[in-house]
């Protein structure tokens, strides 16, 4: 297997943090949840991080995590969803890694989020229109990933036996994952 770790990126409610454990189980690797990495060393929720620290402590929080889970070698790292707004994670995940993108449509990111209160994000009125405004503004980050998978109406297992097969026919992966179907 090559060391080099598999990071997950997309927005919110597209499948990161499931289809990030069964990928590294069907790879036979460690798993990391950036939030839950940050949320384990700050000893709170996301949420109230973002309530002390605002939005550029926890973005500060998100890419010392990054940087340590990166060096773990064969791991699959989910990240959240605005990983990808800083341009040293990006070129950090870029140099030291595989990017995959979980794609999905805003209303199926609606429905996946329905009742979610630990978004602090989405929090208040017009959720439809900041999901909207978000992942257009991220849109072009998101793009620039190695691998892009669609997860609408794709179960988890389906999404992460997609990546396998991708990962199969990178040279740099080749024959190396040969029991990971």
């Amino acid at each position: 297997m090559p060391d080099k770790p598999i990071i997950l990126t997309g927005f919110m409610g597209s499948g990161k943090s499931s289809v990030g454990r069964e990928l590294a189980c069907r790879l036979g690797w460690r798993f990391v949840d950036l939030d839950a990495v940050i949320e384990a060393d700050a000893g709170m929720s996301i949420t109230e991080i973002f309530a002390l620290e605002g939005e550029s402590g926890f973005r500060l929080r998100e890419s010392c995590a990054l940087e340590q889970a990166i060096n773990a070698g064969q791991v699959v790292i989910s990240g959240g969803g605005g990983l990808v707004i800083s341009a040293g994670n990006r070129q950090l995940m870029r140099s030291r890694g595989i990017v995959v993108n979980l794609n999905a449509a805003p209303d199926v990111i609606m429905n996946r989020l329905a009742g979610c209160s630990n978004r602090p994000l989405l929090s208040g009125d017009s959720a439809a229109e900041r999901i909207n405004r978000l992942m257009t503004e991220r849109e072009h980050f998101y793009r620039d990933a190695d691998i892009r998978i669609d997860t609408d109406n794709k179960s988890v297992e389906d999404v992460a036996l997609e990546i396998v097969k991708v990962l199969k026919g990178l040279p740099s992966f080749c024959a190396s994952c040969e029991g990971a179907g």
